[in-house]
Formats: structure tokens, sequence, C-alpha cells
């Protein structure tokens, strides 16, 4: 004998669907702004870096008074 899914199983795993997307949706946004945050924050505790002073380059040629 085969039994079949009734309307309110339907309804009732539209309704499950509906809040699982909903929430799955809202905590990976919530850990993406987490992560970000986190992010940010070891940025701002890094020293900032030294660049070392350009050094002047010297012309390729020389110009030559005539």
């Amino acid at each position: 004998m085969a039994t079949s899914l009734t309307s309110e199983f339907w309804k009732l795993f539209t309704v499950l669907l509906a809040v699982s997307t909903a929430v799955t949706s809202v905590l990976s946004a919530m850990f993406d702004a987490l992560a970000l945050r986190t992010r940010r924050r070891r940025a701002d505790d890094r020293p900032a870096v030294v660049e070392a002073a350009e050094v002047p380059r010297r012309p390729d040629r020389t110009p030559v008074s005539q």
C-alpha cells in the first residue's frame, strides 16, 4: 500500500525550508561581518611598515658640454 504526502506535510516543509534558509543567511552574514571586523582589528594592531627612502637615480646619460 503506497502512501502519499499530504498537503499539511508540504505546508510544514515549505515553512521549515523558508525558516532554515533565513537562519542560514542571517548566520552567514553575521559570521562574515565578525570575520571582517577581526581582520580590520588585526590590521590596526600591526605597526606601520617603514619603507626605505628611495635612492636617487643617476641619469643614464651624462650631459657633455661642447
